[in-house]
């Protein structure tokens, strides 16, 4: 069946501001009337769709200051122009913040990648988010500004459901920032698609062991939002992991999510695959702290 081509219909302003002063001043103008553009991956699939008609485009990309990605003072700056790929060819990435790697290796293809930032990956919201689960381990914040100047969002508060965040009409995101963990530790992101390549994620695990028997788990595509499991981080805290005791967690899991039937799968198999997962990405991340098990961007699934 060929591909219809789909066009924009609407009439719209560009602009290409090329200071954040110049931004503000356009939010400020066209209120919630105005799209931001980034890498355009989902803005211009939805204006062809028509999910969207916005008074006018505000393209980012001449705002050098947000293509900075910077490791400094223990502490990751992404702006808001930096790219998935850019975060795969990253070296202190890749050897710093491994399950971020991991997890950008997965999003869509790497025609997308070159394009999609991780800044509007957040702030599409959709509840599949490849980057939600780990950026939720790492409790990173979100670095959003306006004319009153700038405010942090923690991550586990910026997402308020399917599409929605905690940014204002007269707010654009800076970048994001993340503490790297001061424990030694190991993890992993664990994906289940339909097939390899371009696919969304029928559920995605993210699982963080640190030192002194500290757990994070984050879950994606499996509730209306990315979000912590903490009654499951709860029960394993503090405790040495064993197969008794991951059995305990996975009957945790109907508190901790609520799974949907679509065409990608059903919420019963969805609520099983999960269980099995979070086992492989428990397992994982605890031998990959200890030095040992499979190599970072090695599908569990």
């Amino acid at each position: 069946m060929e591909k219809v081509q789909m066009a924009i219909l609407n009439d719209f302003e560009y602009y290409r501001p090329i200071d954040s002063d110049r931004l503000l001043n356009l939010l400020a103008e066209y209120k919630n009337r105005a799209s931001l553009l980034a890498g355009g991956t989902d803005l211009i699939v939805q204006m062809e769709d028509g999910i969207t008609a916005p008074d006018a485009v505000i393209d980012l990309k001449g705002i050098r200051q947000l293509r900075t990605l910077e490791f400094s003072n223990n502490r990751l700056f992404i702006g808001a122009l930096v790219t998935f790929t850019d975060l795969i060819e990253s070296a202190e990435i890749r050897e710093q913040f491994p399950v971020f790697w991991e997890s950008s290796r997965t999003v869509a293809s790497v025609g997308i990648r070159n394009r999609a930032t991780i800044v509007g990956n957040i702030c599409s919201a959709v509840p599949s988010l490849d980057s939600g689960p780990p950026l939720l381990c790492l409790e990173a914040e979100v670095l959003v500004r306006s004319t009153n100047g700038q405010r942090t969002v923690p991550v586990d508060s910026w997402f308020l459901g399917p599409r929605k965040t905690a940014l204002k009409d007269n707010e654009y995101v800076e970048g994001i920032s993340i503490e790297m963990p001061l424990k030694r530790f190991g993890g992993s992101y664990v994906k289940l698609g339909r097939y390899r390549g371009e696919d969304l994620a029928q559920a995605g695990v993210g699982v963080y062991a640190f030192d002194e028997r500290e757990y994070r788990i984050a879950f994606c595509a499996l509730a209306p939002v990315p979000a912590r499991a903490k009654k499951i981080e709860s029960l394993l805290n503090g405790k040495e992991i064993t197969d008794t005791l991951i059995s305990e967690a996975i009957k945790l899991l109907p508190q901790e999510i609520s799974p949907i039937t679509d065409i990608r799968a059903t919420k019963e198999y969805r609520m099983h695959v999960t269980g099995v997962m979070l086992e492989r990405g428990l397992k994982a991340a605890l031998s990959r702290r200890d030095g040992e098990g499979p190599e970072y961007s090695v599908s569990l699934m």
